[in-house]
This record gives structure tokens, sequence and C-alpha cells, in this order.
């Protein structure tokens, strides 16, 4: 079943159609299609009523009206002035701008179109390395499917049986790490080389003193602040679960958009029908991927893969470590949402039988999945940047390619890290546990 996929989904069909595809004949070639029709029918109507994938189409919603807001432009522009004299410091103005907009939005799609038109295109022209510029895109925009609120994490979640809020409040300080890891190596590398991310010259800087760039900096946050904070906030807090917060973060951003003045009929449409095709790709897919899971778990498949990880040499972390593998290269070939639906109900209760704390392997997945992006063939956020970028400035996919490098060794160092620290993703979820 998993070679057909992978050589199916080689032949460029849409990932969904193959998966269900070949759940449903080797249903009917294993069991006849009355036991089939029965298994995959059951499957997907489970699915059709998992609460918790309403936040998919509102946060879709949500990100959708924030690209059309104007808030992210506004952030860049006070975050580049305040920032343009240091080496390096509009690629890093990027990182910073797309964790704020992870924190906001978590759709990748929006996150790396708006950083590739807004930042891209400044760091170009102002003799940044290419190949530098577009990863820096590529990497800060990939963080939305991370730091929560992540569609991701909201679709990981009642998989594997874990609290969608607990597996938000976890991934805070991963999210958090990559980002900072991120600043780091652009600022060293910048500091070292200084024609990849050349200063703006101080005659072109902006002219107001160092009171007005911090009261205009200030007066820029307070808009994803709030948002943050209808989000995030009231789940932390208790007020309301990650579904209703998705519902309060979609009126926060229409308020916000009303005040930029940037709410009209056309971003209700556009929104509106982005967030019906964003919603039916993902149900489609997950729909389709659980009813293959459902064919093959009742052919015993699942049985024959826990005992061939559960016998690999090196004992649990042995095991792990192939987990980890298979979770990576899975994300060369097929979408994350795929990935999450095959693989959860297969490792989940691998990993808990090794002794695993499943918060944490659930994260150490997830992280692992930000890979799956930036990994060719498979690497939407590679294609979104070159689909985005204007042609005008020459970049190309091997620049694309070349520059997101230095960032998935990044996640690499990132994964060790939480390997040996589990407490980077356990902590604060542990202090917060009553709550959720």
């Amino acid at each position: 079943m998993f070679g057909g996929v992978l050589v199916l989904v080689l032949t460029g069909f849409p990932i969904a159609f193959v998966i269900g595809s070949i759940g449903a004949i080797s249903g009917i070639l294993l069991f006849g299609p009355d036991v089939a029709s029965h298994i995959l029918y059951s499957r997907l109507y489970e699915l059709s009523l998992n609460y918790p994938y309403l936040a998919v189409p509102l946060f879709t919603f949500m990100g959708v009206v924030l690209q059309a807001s104007g808030i992210a432009e506004e952030l860049y522009e006070t975050l580049y002035e305040s920032l343009s004299g240091f080496k390096g410091g509009l690629a890093v103005v990027t990182v910073i701008v797309g964790t704020i907009l992870a924190a906001c939005l978590g759709v990748i799609t929006a996150s790396v179109t708006i950083l590739t038109l807004i930042a891209l295109g400044p760091m170009v022209t102002r003799g940044y390395d290419k190949a530098l510029a577009s990863g820096t895109c590529v990497a800060a925009g990939t963080l939305g499917i991370l730091i929560p609120p992540s569609i991701m994490l909201v679709v990981y979640g009642p998989q594997a049986g874990i609290s969608v809020g607990q597996m938000f409040i976890g991934a805070i300080f991963p999210g958090l790490i990559l980002s900072g890891l991120y600043v780091t190596y652009i600022s060293i590398r910048c500091f070292f080389r200084p024609e990849l991310g050349p200063p703006i010259p101080l005659s072109e800087r902006g002219r107001r003193s160092s009171l007005e760039k911090t009261m205009r900096l200030l007066k820029s946050l307070v808009p994803p602040v709030l948002l943050i904070f209808a989000v995030l906030g009231t789940i932390f807090a208790g007020i309301a679960p990650p579904t209703e917060a998705a519902a309060v973060g979609s009126v926060a951003v229409v308020l916000l958009a009303i005040a930029y003045r940037k709410f009209s009929w056309y971003v209700v449409k556009h929104a509106a029908i982005e967030t019906l095709r964003v919603s039916a790709f993902v149900v489609l897919i997950a729909g389709l991927c659980y009813a293959f899971v459902g064919v093959f778990m009742s052919a015993g498949c699942g049985e024959v893969v826990s005992a061939a990880i559960m016998g690999v040499p090196g004992g649990r972390w042995g095991a792990f470590a192939i987990v980890m593998l298979i979770v990576f290269l899975l994300g060369m070939f097929i979408e994350w949402i795929g990935i999450v639906f095959i693989i959860v109900p297969i490792f989940s209760p691998i990993l808990k039988e090794l002794g695993f704390n499943p918060l944490w392997a659930g994260m150490m997945i997830c992280i692992n999945l930000q890979m799956a992006f930036q990994t060719p063939p498979m690497a939407m956020s590679i294609f979104v940047c070159k689909g985005t970028a204007p042609p005008e400035l020459g970049v190309t996919m091997h620049d694309i390619i070349r520059g997101v490098i230095p960032f998935i060794l990044i996640i690499i160092l990132t994964l060790f890290l939480c390997t040996i620290f589990p407490g980077i993703i356990t902590w604060l979820p542990s202090k917060m546990m009553g709550r959720f």
C-alpha cells in the first residue's frame, strides 16, 4: 500500500486521489466490496464529526483577511527602519516578522506569500545574496506551521489523542528556539561575510529620531499583539478551547481590517473562496487518508510495522530514529496532511509502548515536518516563494533550494536539542496541565 502511494505520487496525481484509490482498491481486494465500503464510509463519517477540525477554516479565514489588512507590511517597514543599519538586518527583520505572523496565522502559504512580497524585493535590491534572502523568506514563513496557532497541531492532536491546547503550549519554546537560531545564523554569517547582507547606507536610512522610531514600532506592534492575545490569550487563560479561540481570532482580524480601512466586499469574497478551497483540500486529504489507514490497520499491517520498528537494533532510541527518518523521507514526497493521517495512528501506539512521552514524541514529529515544506520534490514553501517572487528579481529555484539548506540543518539541530533537553517541549505544558 505504501509502495503504491509513493509510486503514484511521483506521477503528479493529487495526493488525495492517490491515497483514496489505493485504499479503496486494497480494501476491495482484501475484504470484498461490502466490507471495504463499510470501512471507508465509517472512517470518513467519523472524521466529519471531529469537532476540533472546525478550527481549520477559521484559521484560514483569519490568515487571508490578515494578509489583506496591511498589518504585516506596516510592521515590516518599522522594523526595517530600525534594523537597516545592521549587517543582515533586513533578513533578521524578515525572521522576526515571520515569527509574529506565525503567532497570528497558522497557515504557511499566507506567511510565505506575505514575506516574499514585502521582504524579498528590498533584500535583493539592496544587494543581499539571493540564496540568503529567499531562504530566509521560506524558513521564516514556514514557522507558521509550528508556532501556535498552527493548523498542523490542530490536525495532529485529535489523531494522537493529545489535547490541542497542550500541543499549542508545547510548541511555543521549540518555535521560538528555531526563530532565535535563524536570527543567530544570519547575524553570524553576515558578520563574517558582509557582502551577503550589507547594511543600508546611512544616507538612505530614515531621518526619524530614536524616540520617533520606537513609538512607530510600538504602534505597529499593537495590532499583531491584540490578535495573538485574541487567539492564544483566550486559550492559555482557559477562556476558550482552540476551536472557539479561532472564531475569536476571526472576529478580531475583521475588526482590525476595518480599523485599517482594508475591509471590503472583495476581501470578504476572496477570503471566503480561499477558505473554502483550503478547507476542502484539507478535509478531502484528511478523510481519504483516514480511510486508507482504516484499511491498512484492518489488514493487520499495523502489527507488521510495529514489529519491524520494535525489532530495530539500538533499543527504543534506535526505533525512534527510524520513525523520525521515515517521517523525513515521507516529507519529501507527500503533503504533511497525508503524513499526519497515515503515520500518527500507526506510530503513536509504538512510541507510547517504547516509553516516550506522547506530547514530546508528537512535537518531535511536528518539528521534523518543518523540513517537509523545504525539501524537494514536495516542498510547498519553496514553490510558494518561487511563484510569488517578482520575476524582475531573477530569483531561481536553485537560489531558493541553496538558501534553505542551512535552515534545514538548523531544524535538525533543534531536534537534537529537544532530544537532549525534552523539557523544552514538556516543561511549560506540565505547568499549565490543569487548564486543559
